[in-house]
């Protein structure tokens, strides 16, 4: 089976044979169809979470997916034969950047009906990201003030448009060339990283999400109103992390020192911070592939590349500049 794969941290993504999927009792067997690229693809590649995601290498990487079932282990229920599905595969279980994976049968979804196969295979990992952060972490509601740093990109794009169907005054950074798309995506407010400073725009913000991290993070501290709450999804980890993975009592201690610093930040402005981190759930997927199919949520790609060029197409997202995500295509 042909896939894309890393011999070792921090080396190049190639092309090799990978053995055919272990179908187990409760996974489906797609044929991958697309495939989305995002920007954890390209931290694991780099070893930023070799310590905590104990992957074996070589490492097929990959964690967008649409295609078609292919076949159903004997315990599957929900699935059959020729479904089009998309999903988020679980930690330890990625593989996308192939032409079948398996994937357990609870972190599938049935494809939005109003989707290509291409278009699927885009929002998975970002919309999950966006449903954890803005419905099951925040429980944002109608009235409330959002900010989502990096508006343009595969997750902003797309958890703007969540938080406004939610009902919330979104603002967002990015670039000035994109500001009025932006508002015409959603955004209520659009501030240029470039030539403006957000902290002195925005004040008595219930939720900020961060996707830049350090200074940007702390500034966003302080747009918060009082018991406000910073969701960041590259860091620092924190306890919450470290028991979400289920680490030992050293990696625990080690993910409170990392973020010890910003958490005391936090307190003394009577906020929360916490770090967000993915995880698969095909039962989310699901309620966001409905919002797709109703109209409230559409994809944003930037840009579709042959699976040939999957290389290719990781170092796009990781130069960056394009609006929304990165998809390979197995087909057609």
């Amino acid at each position: 089976m042909k896939a894309f794969r890393i011999d070792r941290y921090k080396g190049e993504i190639r092309e090799a044979e990978a053995p055919e999927p272990v179908v187990g009792e409760r996974d489906v067997l797609v044929n991958v169809h697309a495939a989305g690229v995002n920007h954890l693809d390209i931290m694991l590649a780099r070893g930023q979470f070799s310590a905590t995601l104990p992957y074996e290498l070589p490492l097929t990487l990959g964690h967008d997916v649409a295609g078609v079932v292919e076949r159903v282990g004997p315990g599957v229920t929900r699935f059959a034969v020729g479904d089009e599905v998309f999903a988020r595969p679980a930690d330890l279980r990625i593989g996308a950047f192939a032409e079948r994976i398996a994937i357990a049968e609870h972190d599938v979804a049935l494809k939005p009906t109003t989707l290509t196969m291409t278009e699927a295979a885009s929002l998975p990992l970002v919309a999950l990201s966006a449903w954890q952060a803005l419905v099951e972490r925040a429980d944002v509601k109608a009235g409330q003030r959002v900010l989502i740093h990096g508006g343009a990109g595969g997750f902003g794009s797309i958890a703007i448009q969540l938080a406004k169907h939610l009902g919330a005054f979104v603002a967002t950074t990015a670039s000035g060339s994109n500001v009025e798309w932006l508002k015409q995506l959603g955004a209520d407010e659009v501030i240029d990283y470039r030539s403006e400073d957000f902290e002195s725009r925005l004040h008595g913000y219930d939720l900020v999400i961060d996707t830049v991290g350090g200074a940007n993070l702390e500034k966003s501290l302080r747009v918060l109103r009082p018991g406000g709450r910073a969701l960041s999804l590259v860091g620092p980890p924190d306890p919450g992390f470290a028991r979400q993975l289920g680490l030992n009592a050293g990696l625990r201690l080690a993910m409170r020192g990392l973020s010890a610093q910003i958490r005391r930040q936090a307190r003394r402005l009577d906020v929360d911070y916490s770090f967000l981190f993915m995880r698969a759930d095909g039962a989310q997927l699901a309620h966001i592939a409905a919002l797709v199919d109703t109209g409230a949520l559409h994809p944003v790609i930037g840009r579709v590349l042959p699976f040939a060029e999957t290389p290719a197409a990781v170092s796009a997202v990781e130069a960056g500049g394009l609006r929304g995500k990165v998809v390979v295509s197995l087909v057609g």
